[in-house]
């Protein structure tokens, strides 16, 4: 069996392939090559993250292929049902990144209420000539603690974001089309451990009028979640942050509502015009942006290397049966 890793594989996933005999190519092929690159070499499993597309034309003209498997959780770069329907397994790894970007969330929300992103853009350049000015204008920061967190979407990442709140002394609410119940542990370093029985409710409206700190998770949708009629329900001065997808929060409204003072701050983690953010997003002093990078830490690649490989190394198994 080969292996075309085409967006990369955690080391730890390649030694994992490697061992059950399975060859790993680890080269970087361009998305129009794809196709070319997987008939010449006989390449019957490939793996993405969120560059390669793996549309209708590429399984139509891959016939070699019986694996296709996302690095992560969202699957909107394969039709995956198509490959279904061709006799295509399709796998991921929907928990191996759940905790960084979690992280990644609170990391966002911590540099928006202590002004962070704004004074380490400030620091360098205005810091000898207006510290103190900085430090009056920059003290009128709050404590997450005792806050109400509100999560929209109530899925692995949405659990790990409530877990993190609820270790920060927050207060949580979770917003879900279908009200569901999740019972959620917080594991503790000496080995203690607490339950917390978490119900999501469907009332956006006194979900949003509730809640200080936003952070949403949902799969990508078709439509925006947060468009103008949501954010003029929401509390004045309310923080909001999108590691999800890009086209779930309408951006030039999230601007209006920022100059406004509606938003106190926001943080984009994802982008409507992706990979090319717009420039008054990227030019916005209540912003804190990052690239795309919610699942893109060492660990949780080594997880997603590992999960996949496992994954691979099963369904090897059963077709040999």
């Amino acid at each position: 069996m080969k292996v075309l890793a085409n967006d990369g594989i955690s080391k730890a996933g390649e030694l994992a392939l490697k061992n059950a005999g399975i060859e790993v190519l680890d080269n970087r092929v361009a998305q129009d090559h794809v196709i070319n690159f997987i008939n010449e070499n006989n390449v019957d499993v490939l793996l993405v993250r969120s560059a390669t597309k793996v549309r209708q034309d590429l399984i139509d003209a891959c016939p070699t292929l019986k694996i296709i498997g996302r690095g992560g959780i969202g699957m909107d770069n394969i039709d995956v049902e198509y490959a279904k329907s061709k006799g295509i397994s399709v796998i991921n790894t929907p928990t191996a990144s759940s905790k960084s970007v979690a992280e990644l969330v609170f990391g966002h929300f911590f540099s928006l209420a202590r002004f962070l992103h704004e004074s380490n853009r400030l620091m360098p350049l205005e810091g000898e000539s207006h510290f103190n000015a900085m430090k009056k204008s920059f003290s009128n920061a709050y404590e997450l603690s005792g806050k109400t967190l509100g999560v929209i979407g109530f899925g692995s990442i949405g659990q790990e974001v409530v877990k993190m709140g609820i270790s920060l002394g927050m207060k949580v609410k979770v917003l879900t089309r279908k009200p569901k119940t999740e019972v959620l542990t917080l594991n503790f370093f000496d080995g203690q451990s607490v339950n917390f029985e978490i119900t999501s409710d469907n009332n956006m409206d006194a979900f949003l009028k509730e809640v200080d700190f936003i952070s949403i998770n949902t799969p990508k949708t078709n439509e925006y979640i947060i468009d103008t009629p949501q954010f003029e329900k929401m509390k004045d001065g309310v923080y909001i942050v999108n590691t999800a997808r890009g086209g779930i929060i309408n951006e030039v409204a999230l601007i209006d509502f920022i100059e406004e003072g509606k938003v106190a701050g926001a943080a984009l983690d994802v982008f409507e015009n992706e990979p090319n953010p717009e420039l008054p997003l990227l030019m916005n002093p209540a912003l804190s942006l990052s690239p795309h990078v919610g699942g893109n830490t060492v660990d949780a690649q080594e997880k997603i290397g590992v999960e996949l490989a496992e994954q691979i190394i099963k369904l090897q198994k059963e077709t040999i049966k």
